[in-house]
């Protein structure tokens, strides 16, 4: 048998493990039910692939540049301009933040049940830019923003300068709530799933399309906040605005090359008339014989642009929403979809379930993640910052992090998966479960590295008597580079990998709200962090509220078992996902 025989049953082994239809390989369409702008069957050689995806790519570095060029100084502005307070100014900056991935979930319906993903990036886009015009003008003509301080005497913004300020700053928090959970589905989108070739570069889409992502947040945090902070935030603002129409040029320049998907109605409604059908149909047994079960007579599914879904054994009292009443037999009933379901819609709330604990699991690492942007920092400002004759700001060490995912990128994709395939014969070199579960570990020793250093730095401070002195101790802060570019190692994986799987095993109608289901664990995340540091500083602290394991001085606390404490959750959430993984039962479409 030649080489050439062999890849060829290896691609169609690869299929058949996804599930995938071989007939559809090696037509000059699209497989996987894609059309071009006006509703027509795409050529696959004259549209998709990495033409359309540098459109993308391009929009989507250029978006996040417009954002983070805006977030990561945001609570600068907020104190320096507006003369607001630290707790005032974090608080907004926080919930800001939480907002702009809450958002996603409505940029998310709207795409999969009405608009597709195009329109709804190309609506959103539009919403966005207005954002970044309003808060530029909000920061640029003098009464849009207070006087400046006078010694002391700082005057407080006036309520329509708020309104003002508040109101771009929201418009792009719903702005990016549109695009977030669309852009990397649709990029996806541009790669036949029914083609072998194809799913492999789609594998390496959701790599640079992080490295995008990293490009962008690079060069924000450098050079544009250099800029607020040195030239002006009129400048400092509207440089982001600028890269905003760039991303929305971007973006339309490659329509005539883009695969669309069309939207097939609301997952949500189709998620609820699984569960009244089978709460209708409870007292019902539902058969062995699963060929009994109703399904749509087409090829398709009765979702436009949907692909259908074979019957699994798993769940079976959810297969009572597809029985087959004998008066729905003789009377309409049939065609209500509140009392009968086909097997794929009920196989859609199925993989939802499944994907459930997965999903779950991303919580706690969002938390682990969360202390790169605030206990990490805290424990930087209490080390030496002096390198040479300069000193860093703690937070410059976030750069470590960007850095590596940027490197990591390209020899993951070009050097690492390939290997990877020799030994695992998958196409992409690990399973999504496998890539995300890598990470997982990586970010508990992540963790673990910053608490080794913690107490490092703690047992400095005893010896030289600075436990109760509120003062940096003479420990480089060098030493909390492996722990960023640690996490850096641990995104690659997770991060990713979530994008992928929340991709691919998501149904096709419900690609969208999945993707924005995926980057709402990033605000639980948060939220959970918030939530642990609150109980932790309650249960640690005396009765008058000082002292504990996180206090205002670290020296005289114990962050170490903070960070241990994480380290343990990251663990025990790292064997649930194991656990949870090897029981998961793959999309098998039909």
């Amino acid at each position: 048998m030649g080489i050439q025989d062999e890849e060829r049953l290896l691609e169609e082994r690869l299929l058949l493990e996804d599930g995938l239809p071989q007939n559809k390989i090696s037509g000059p369409y699209t497989g996987d039910g894609s059309v071009d702008i006006k509703g027509q069957p795409v050529l696959k050689r004259n549209t998709g692939n990495w033409r359309a995806c540098s459109f993308i790519l391009g929009t989507e570095c250029c978006e996040r540049l417009a954002l983070y060029g805006i977030g990561f100084n945001l609570v600068s502005y907020l104190t320096k301009t507006l003369h607001e307070g630290n707790v005032s100014a974090a608080r907004n900056v926080s919930i800001w933040a939480g907002t702009c991935s809450l958002t996603s979930i409505i940029g998310a319906v709207i795409a999969d049940a009405y608009w597709g993903r195009y329109w709804t990036i190309s609506t959103f886009s539009t919403i966005y830019f207005l954002g970044m015009c309003t808060l530029t003008i909000s920061a640029t003509i003098p009464g849009f923003k207070p006087a400046e301080c006078i010694d002391t005497m700082c005057p407080s913004a006036t309520p329509a300068q708020y309104f003002v300020f508040f109101l771009g700053l929201y418009l792009i928090a719903l702005g990016t709530g549109g695009i977030k959970p669309c852009v990397s589905s649709f990029g996806a989108d541009q790669f036949d799933d029914t083609d072998p070739e194809e799913r492999i570069k789609k594998g390496s889409f959701f790599n640079w399309f992080y490295f995008s992502i990293n490009i962008g947040a690079l060069i924000s945090s450098t050079v544009i906040v250099s800029i607020q902070e040195n030239a002006g935030w009129g400048l400092g603002f509207s440089i982001p605005t600028l890269f905003m129409g760039v991303a929305i040029t971007s973006f339309f320049s490659g329509t005539p090359l883009y695969r669309f998907q069309n939207p097939g109605g609301s997952p949500l409604t189709r998620v609820c008339q699984v569960l009244v059908a089978t709460f209708r149909k409870r007292n019902l047994e539902a058969p062995t014989d699963y060929s009994l079960l109703y399904e749509a007579p087409d090829k398709t599914s009765e979702s436009t642009g949907s692909r259908k879904l074979d019957h699994t054994d798993e769940m079976k009292c959810l297969d009572k929403a597809a029985v087959i009443l004998d008066a729905e037999k003789k009377t309409e009933g049939i065609s209500d979809p509140w009392r009968l379901c086909t097997v794929t819609q009920v196989e859609e709330l199925k993989i939802l379930i499944r994907m459930f604990p997965i999903w779950a699991t991303g919580i706690i690492f969002s938390a682990a993640y969360a202390q790169m942007s605030t206990l990490f920092i805290e424990q930087g400002t209490m080390m030496d910052r002096t390198v040479g004759s300069f000193s860093i700001p703690a937070a410059s060490l976030l750069t470590f992090n960007i850095i590596t995912v940027i490197l990591l990128v390209p020899i993951y994709d070009m050097l690492l998966i390939p290997i990877a395939r020799k030994f695992t014969g998958k196409e992409r070199g690990f399973s999504e479960l496998q890539r995300m579960g890598i990470g997982l570990f990586i970010s508990v020793v992540s963790i673990s590295v910053a608490a080794l250093v913690e107490m490092k730095r703690l047992a400095m401070a005893e010896a030289l008597g600075l436990v109760d002195e509120d003062v940096p101790v003479p420990i480089s802060i060098l030493w909390q580079i492996p722990q960023f570019i640690l996490f850096g190692a641990a995104e690659i994986f997770t991060v990713i990998g979530q994008y992928e799987f929340f991709y691919d095993q998501s149904p096709d109608s419900m690609r969208s709200l999945c993707s924005a289901l995926s980057l709402l664990t990033s605000s639980l995340g948060s939220y959970l962090s918030s939530f642990m540091l609150t109980i932790v500083t309650a249960m640690t602290s005396d009765e008058d509220g000082k002292g504990g394991w996180i206090p205002d001085n670290l020296n005289g606390g114990h962050l170490d078992y903070f960070f241990w404490l994480l380290a343990g959750l990251g663990f025990f959430n790292m064997v649930v996902y194991v656990f949870c993984a090897k029981r998961y039962k793959q999309k098998r479409v039909a």
